[in-house]
């Protein structure tokens, strides 16, 4: 074939034309693969794996386009000379656009194929997603020891950052607490967290002067992929966590938003006084084993408002402690729901668009006001701001809760989880919402998760003691408490005394509670009406009545004492109307466990417990009928009916023979779904 026919050939078969889509069509398959494969987080090499076969199929669309033809009949061969091509009736020649999709569509499938390997094949299926991280306890290098809040402050910071990065996986804090600051076994821990990557830091504080050393390691090959160090002023440091999180978005090839964008270069403040203050308080919120770190916490958050008010974040982080005091009866009056008001409207005021503060906005409206509604709407914008945010998602689950959509609740409970693998509070949450609908083995089991992520914290021990009293598997609780420390022991008088109480030994109730009453400063909020009714129960069961009357006297007085302030949280007014019962004051007891019930009428996983404490109420003012009533009518209830609590209890004896308290106790063993 002469050089003049060869190039005639070429285009009687329309190669040009198909070589010139092709490469069109491929740069615009390559297009795809580096802007949309990020968004459902396929790796890089899969993009390169496109770019790689786009080039090799360049010749094979060429090499196809000179011997084939895409025709009705299917694929044929391309007649070998114009003449040839003349010759045939039938029009099967279908043209260069066939040609070209036929080419393409091969490539295209032949990409996919390559991507599906990588996935399925060159990458493990349990492999953790390209851009996932968690970052690492920072290490403390200041010679002063009590610079240490300082580290924690700043790596807990650049973590808020990253977490609001939508491109990236970002593991939350309580997973990585209990870590080494540069632990030995970096695939491990990887593992055990579901992360391809390890942020690695160090903080000296010295003076006015900070260092900060950060390195991002690739987890499975012990890779550097990238470092940086800064030295600066206290009065300078501002920015520093936003400077880290932007360059670590950049390595791995996190696609930032406008929004996030702006979000990173923020500093919080420019004042280093209430800088110093606010990473004081953060250090002790996130240390939280009581509710004296979340009072220290409040101090300094104070603090840093008074020092900058123009300080959003530290006004979020004041008011989501606050918050949480104000819940558990601690300030729960009108001044402590006017601060909690005030720190929510002023951060919103302040930063609208930041996650924290629709988060704080939140939990204004959850905790203080008890509009659920309205705190799931704030939730839902705090998630869009905070896409990694594990407390968001809990925060969503315990509104759920309250509003008996229980499992949605455990739902969010367990995508926190995922996003934060070994914080237990989240598993004693799954529990305590699988217990609540009477599934108590799914319960068990996740505190168990909680348990062998902190085998040392006997805290949880004590909920497996209470799980198993709801059950009423009286003779597995025991076998906990009996193996309990001392030290422990004295700190789960509630389950312990319970557990005293249902075996019916009523002096030894009485001798527990009163143990710890008499404890001298001792923080115990509004708990002390609960625990001033244990007290009077012990005496009163055991017909010991002067002291039981002496007992319910001090708790009733206690309580009034409390209301007068506008101490009063949920649940008071039921504990109340039972220390009334006790002291005989049937009118008085019936009258204040009905405004226990309409205070919390939307509040459904608190008006089930109220619900209970009442037929209690009623069982000791002698109302059988309407005790059998109400029990009747909480048999489908979640959160309400503890069958171990209607097996044991001596409350219910004056009804305990009755058919239909039988049937009531049968029913309460009955697993619930949730919805």
């Amino acid at each position: 074939m002469s050089k003049r026919s060869f190039w005639g050939e070429l285009k009687r078969r329309h190669v040009y034309k198909v070589g010139a889509m092709y490469a069109v069509g491929g740069w615009l398959l390559v297009q795809m693969a580096t802007q949309v494969f990020p968004f459902f987080d396929v790796p890089n090499a899969a993009v390169r794996l496109v770019v790689i076969v786009v080039v090799l199929g360049f010749p094979i669309a060429l090499v196809l386009a000179w011997l084939y033809d895409l025709t009705p009949q299917g694929i044929v061969r391309t007649p070998d000379s114009a003449d040839d091509e003349a010759a045939v009736v039938l029009p099967v020649r279908l043209g260069n656009g066939r040609k070209l999709s036929f080419a393409l569509a091969g490539l295209l499938l032949l990409a996919l194929a390559f991507v599906v390997a990588e996935r399925t094949v060159l990458r493990p299926a349990d492999a953790p997603p390209d851009r996932s991280l968690a970052v690492l306890p920072f290490e403390s290098l200041s010679d002063d020891k009590a610079n240490a809040y300082f580290a924690q402050g700043i790596q807990d910071e650049i973590l808020t950052r990253l977490s609001r990065v939508g491109a990236l996986r970002v593991i939350s804090r309580n997973s990585t607490a209990s870590l080494d600051s540069k632990p030995g076994d970096l695939p491990g821990i990887a593992r055990r967290l579901g992360v391809a990557h390890l942020l690695e830091g160090s903080v000296q504080k010295d003076g006015d002067t900070v260092r900060i050393n950060v390195q991002l390691i690739r987890a499975d090959t012990d890779e550097h992929l990238w470092a940086e160090t800064y030295d600066r002023k206290l009065d300078s440091i501002f920015g520093v966590e936003g400077e880290v999180a932007q360059a670590i978005a950049d390595a791995l090839n996190a696609r930032l938003t406008g929004a996030e964008t702006k979000a990173l270069d923020q500093a919080a403040t420019r004042n280093a006084a209430a800088y110093d203050a606010y990473l004081r308080g953060l250090s002790y919120e996130l240390r939280f084993s009581g509710n004296q770190d979340y009072l220290d916490a409040r101090r300094h958050y104070r603090e840093a408002v008074k020092a900058d008010p123009q300080f959003a974040l530290a006004w979020a982080h004041l008011a989501t402690t606050v918050s949480y005091l104000y819940l558990n009866g601690f300030d729960h009056d009108a001044r402590g729901l006017a601060e909690l008001r005030e720190a929510a409207d002023t951060t919103m005021r302040l930063q609208p668009d930041l996650g924290e503060s629709w988060l704080a906005r939140g939990y204004y409206f959850y905790r203080g006001l008890g509009d659920f509604d309205a705190a799931l709407a704030a939730f839902e914008q705090a998630r869009r701001r905070l896409p990694n945010s594990a407390d968001v998602n809990a925060a969503i689950a315990y509104v759920l809760r309250r509003q008996n959509r229980m499992g949605q609740a455990i739902a969010n409970l367990k995508r926190a989880a995922e996003q934060d693998p070994r914080n237990i509070s989240l598993w004693i949450g799954i529990s305590e919402t699988e217990a609540a609908l009477r599934r108590y083995d799914a319960a068990q089991a996740a505190i168990d998760r909680a348990i062998a992520i902190s085998p040392e914290n006997q805290g949880l021990t004590v909920q497996k003691v209470g799980l198993y009293q709801n059950e009423g598997k009286l003779d597995r609780a025991q076998e906990i408490i009996d193996a309990l420390p001392a030290a422990v022991a004295a700190q789960a008088t509630v389950v312990i005394g319970t557990q005293l109480l249902y075996r019916r030994q009523f002096l030894a109730v009485a001798e527990l509670v009163g143990k710890l009453l008499a404890t001298p400063g001792i923080e115990l909020g509004d708990q002390i009406i609960g625990l001033q009714s244990l007290l009077g129960g012990g005496y009163y069961f055991a017909g010991r009545r002067e002291e039981a009357v002496a007992a319910f006297t001090a708790g009733k007085s206690k309580a009034l004492e409390l209301r007068a302030k506008g101490m009063e949280s949920a649940g008071f007014a039921c504990n109340l109307a039972i220390i009334e019962a006790g002291l005989g004051q049937r009118a008085a007891a019936l009258e204040e466990g009905q405004a226990c019930l309409r205070s919390n009428r939307d509040d459904r996983w608190q008006d089930a417990l109220d619900e209970f404490a009442m037929a209690k109420i009623e069982a000791l003012a002698g109302e059988h009928e309407a005790t059998l009533k109400r029990l009747e009518s909480l048999i489908t209830t979640a959160n309400a009916l503890n069958p171990g609590d209607l097996r044991y209890s001596p409350i219910w004896d004056s009804v305990r023979d009755d058919p239909r308290f039988q049937k009531v106790l049968v029913a309460s063993s009955l697993p619930l779904t949730g919805n």
